[in-house]
């Protein structure tokens, strides 16, 4: 009787510290909990900002918070270094927000009122180093079909449709996602800033739906092209970098599967476009000529949704206010080996040499960046 009596007691304090937020039923440490259904103490919070707000300002070893599962309708900032964001499965923890460029500002903060913009409109901002997702969906679920169905003339048509589920933003560095979903349509994920590193991970849209000038690695992970709200030609593109010419490496997918839904054509979808971002410079505000985009795709596997020429050209500003095209010829874009029917070799699609692939590796182009989970 005594020793059942134990053993019960034992249970007790062993199934409070693990919803403290000190260890998970795996036996890995966790600094926080997030879990709506718990009572919250200094270490278990009932949503994902009022647990960062919480975090150390400056950790030097990771802080792991651990989400339950879970519908989180939040729009959050990451802008303390060294936050891992580990969720129950990446099925059903959920991250998600409705925010667009053209809509104005809910925040609480200085921005209230204003045009939250492309960056503005993300889901989850990173702006810190060291920061890690694991196991987590991550959404921006503004209704971009219905709007994109819309007659280009229509009154009540968002001309500033961009709906960006992750930003990478300045600051950002050594950033590693891995088993996530990121969902949105058009800008699902801006990269725009460090090293940043997606495996086996899940990331959809249509239109731009990856871009930016970061140094971004995909590997293991499938890139799925989702349908429009009416036909479009090009349906829509996968990537637009904006890579600096002074850097080596953008936007590099290895061993990755480009898929579609049904409902996207064949030969319709460029693997990308080269963007030159509308920058303010000292005589003037037009597309920043130093953005030579860089986007390589080794050894992938892609659907018939992808166009036979592969890449697409892309209006910018001129000095002058007019629009002119920038051509993939100009930008950085490479091809080896890739398989499926939307793999093609030909004159617009500009393969690798077997040396030049050579310097395609996670270790060259993280650089010393060793990613530890």
């Amino acid at each position: 009787m005594i020793a059942r009596q134990l053993f019960r007691i034992l249970c007790i304090v062993l199934y409070a510290f693990i919803i403290s937020g000190c260890i998970s039923q795996s036996g890995v440490h966790y600094d926080a909990r997030v879990d709506p259904a718990a009572e919250s103490t200094d270490k278990i919070f009932p949503n994902i900002q009022s647990a960062l707000d919480a975090a150390p300002t400056n950790a030097i070893e990771p802080y792991r918070i651990l989400i339950a599962a879970g519908n989180y309708y939040e729009k959050i900032i990451i802008a303390k270094p060294n936050i891992y964001l580990i969720g129950e499965n990446k099925q059903n923890t959920r991250i998600y927000y409705d925010a667009y460029a053209g809509q104005q500002s809910t925040d609480t903060a200085a921005s209230k009122g204003q045009i939250w913009g492309t960056p503005g409109s993300a889901t989850v901002i990173v702006r810190a180093a060291n920061v890690q997702l694991h196991q987590l969906t991550i959404e921006n679920s503004f209704d971009f079909l219905t709007n994109d169905a819309l007659a280009n003339d229509d009154h009540q048509r968002i001309a500033n449709s961009q709906a960006v589920a992750l930003f990478l933003d300045n600051g950002s560095d050594r950033f590693l996602a891995r088993d996530v979903r990121l969902l949105g349509y058009q800008d699902t994920l801006f990269v725009n800033a460090g090293r940043s590193w997606f495996d086996r991970s899940f990331i959809a849209g249509n239109v731009d739906f990856i871009f930016g000038k970061g140094n971004a690695l995909f590997t293991e992970s499938e890139i799925h092209t989702l349908g429009r709200g009416k036909p479009n030609y090009p349906h829509g593109y996968l990537v637009a970098p904006s890579t600096q010419i002074v850097d080596e490496y953008g936007l590099t997918f290895i061993n990755c599967r480009l898929t579609r839904a049904e409902s996207v054509p064949d030969n319709s979808v460029p693997l990308g476009r080269p963007w030159h971002p509308t920058t303010q410079f000292a005589d003037g505000r037009y597309a920043d000529s130093n953005a030579i985009g860089k986007a390589v795709f080794i050894g992938s596997w892609m659907d018939a949704h992808i166009t036979r020429d592969g890449w697409y050209a892309m209006n910018g500003t001129a000095k002058d206010g007019t629009k002119v095209p920038f051509m993939p010829e100009d930008a950085r874009f490479f091809e080896y080996q890739n398989t499926g029917p939307g793999a093609q070799v030909n004159v617009k699609r500009r393969q690798l040499t077997e040396v030049e692939v050579q310097a395609y590796t996670q270790e060259k182009i993280l650089g010393d960046w060793r990613p530890t989970p």
